[in-house]
């Protein structure tokens, strides 16, 4: 029997969801035809439970990466996903909070690489590399990996190893994730070639953006200190999202309700809508958030934010009457010092919004420094589910037929510029 989950609380207010009742298993069955087939870019929904069969086996790999090389710190080179849903599952884990464990180099520009190597003292040897591409020759990483594997193997030759020998001690430094097929992926070649440590991947049908509990998330988090029970526990209530948001159930699928929340609005004629996050834990969130919205539901009229930073300038625009919007926040539950005011807070936030628009307020169990790591799991895929169900509900309910392959996770549009990089220089060779 599937129960309700305990460690996040959503509340909403402003929506009709009985005129959407008649068609809930309509909804869930569009989704659930499509989960885990090849070619549908759904195999996130059952990924968590995959996961949990290779626990041992990245926390092992972790701890030989790291005496390898003796470098406690890990650069994860990626963009997108591969970047954001990182920083993300760091964040909201309460890991990493000095930036002393994980470091990020997603950028091309000189000044950013200069920035990056200050960061590391100006001593590439002190961090070890993951190197996250889904093809192995994105523009943007493979700049930054070419330049620093140059750059490691020219700091072991100035220590009076060989040629051969500093390669050697290079390739200990780095760790791909790709594609585990290395006909398809250029980077799974070079670890294969190089002799890299371990194999992590990034798995068949599963976007960036609905990738966080994929293997460059997982040993990051696990690098970062994350105990084995935590990442069980966390990977476990992800787990139970993917069964509730398959319920036919609308009072247990909170997933499914989010989805019509924001399908809703959409159906009315109201164009912008607003999601804020409160507190430093969801720092990271909200780029990932912005990155599901911009290439799932590929709408750039939403506003995701993290408050209070953006509170008092937003509230000019979202209070105004002439502006029609419709709001999320998502708090964590306060049990600290600050909770009298935190609480004073979300209740002057939540009567307002209220007021303004239809609302939910989504809240998430804690512990100190964080989610519960079972918060952080249920609240990650539960954005993902229902990213996709907006895309069903408002379909279904307009009487449009659905694409074969949902637009929600594919991102076709992006090649617009990626054709325009083709025959860029990268350090040593061209991008192929």
């Amino acid at each position: 029997m599937v129960v309700k989950m305990s460690v996040l609380k959503t509340n909403f207010s402003g929506v009709d969801f009985s005129k959407y009742s008649p068609k809930v298993s309509e909804f869930v069955e569009e989704l659930s035809s499509r989960a885990n087939k090849q070619g549908h870019f759904l195999n996130w929904v059952n990924l968590p439970a995959e996961q949990l069969k290779r626990i041992d086996e990245l926390y092992t790999m972790a701890e030989s990466f790291k005496s390898q090389t003796g470098a406690s710190k890990l650069s994860v080179m990626g963009i997108g996903g591969s970047k954001h849903t990182v920083e993300h599952m760091l964040s909201i884990n309460g890991l990493n909070i000095c930036r002393d464990k994980i470091g990020f180099y997603s950028d091309v520009d000189s000044i950013s690489f200069e920035r990056f190597l200050a960061n590391l003292n100006n001593d590439v040897t002190s961090s070890n590399y993951m190197i996250a591409s889904k093809s192995g020759s994105t523009f943007e990483t493979k700049d930054g990996f070419l330049r620093v594997w140059q750059m490691l193997t020219e700091a072991y030759k100035s220590q009076g190893l060989t040629d051969a020998e500093a390669k050697k001690s290079a390739a200990k430094h780095f760790i791909a994730v790709t594609d585990a097929n290395s006909e398809k992926s250029e980077l799974r070649r070079t670890s294969n070639e190089q002799g890299w440590i371990g194999n992590l991947y990034i798995h068949d049908d599963v976007g960036g953006r609905f990738s966080a509990f994929d293997d460059h998330a997982l040993f990051a988090l696990i690098y970062a200190g994350m105990k084995k029970e935590d990442m069980i526990s966390m990977l476990n209530a992800a787990q139970e999202v993917s069964k509730l948001a398959l319920l036919k159930d609308l009072e247990e699928n909170d997933a499914l309700k989010e989805g019509i929340f924001w399908s809703d609005a959409k159906l009315k004629g109201i164009a912008a809508s607003v999601h804020q996050y409160m507190g430093a834990v969801f720092e990271n969130t909200v780029y990932w958030h912005a990155q599901m919205q911009n290439e799932s539901v590929k709408d750039t009229l939403k506003q995701v934010a993290k408050v209070p930073d953006a509170m008092h300038h937003s509230a000019e625009a979202h209070f105004n009457p002439a502006n029609k919007l419709v709001f999320a926040l998502t708090v964590p539950v306060d049990n600290g010092v600050c909770s009298e005011n935190a609480k004073a807070y979300i209740g002057a936030l939540t009567k307002s919004y209220e007021t303004t628009g239809a609302l939910f307020v989504e809240e998430v169990e804690t512990s100190k420094l964080g989610l519960a790591p079972a918060a952080a799991g249920a609240m990650t895929q539960l954005r993902a589910f229902a990213t996709v169900y907006q895309e069903i509900v408002t379909a279904l309910m307009s009487g449009k037929q659905l694409p074969e392959v949902l637009d929600s996770v594919l991102q076709p549009h992006v090649e617009f510029y990626k054709k325009n990089l083709k025959g860029g220089v990268v350090v040593p060779g061209r991008i192929s």
